[in-house]
């Protein structure tokens, strides 16, 4: 790969913990437009990342963390010639204090995901992903997160 100068600029606020929730819309190569709608609240701890912490990881070599780029590989694309949107909304809710908390947090923020992804999907994006959660996302925060992200994507 060539040197080349690349340039990102974002606003400090996507650096707070809590529980998130975020779309990567991904520009391949070939201009087709690819999506993946993603949560921040980890399943296997008490912790709950911002936006621009799992950003890395989406796109990093660790196994364990890269969906996205596994994703993309999948389809036959590399992460290193796309061009990457991110669109987060949040803190939703603040991260916990205790595991039970936490959970009860990640099960909200999980059935939004869930809704999201799949009202993305019946809009006609073109998604990476499919998020299985078995709980229904309380209505007045479903309301708030679809109102937040049909604003920056026009089928919603």
């Amino acid at each position: 790969m060539k040197p080349t100068i690349y340039e990102m600029s974002f606003n400090g606020g996507i650096l707070a913990r809590g529980f998130w929730l975020y779309i990567w819309e991904i520009t391949t190569q070939e201009k087709i437009n690819l999506y993946y709608v993603g949560r921040t609240g980890d399943s296997s701890s008490n912790k709950a990342q911002s936006p621009f912490t799992r950003m890395g990881q989406h796109l990093g070599s660790n196994h364990n963390n890269n969906m996205l780029r596994r994703y993309l590989e999948d389809r036959g694309t590399s992460a290193d010639q796309c061009a990457f949107r991110l669109v987060a909304y949040g803190p939703i809710l603040a991260e916990a204090t205790t595991k039970d908390e936490h959970v009860a947090s990640r099960d909200i923020i999980a059935a939004l995901e869930k809704a999201l992804a799949n009202y993305m999907k019946e809009a006609g994006y073109d998604m990476l992903n499919t998020v299985k959660c078995q709980k229904a996302p309380a209505p007045y925060l479903w309301a708030k997160v679809r109102d937040a992200f049909a604003e920056h994507f026009p089928k919603l």
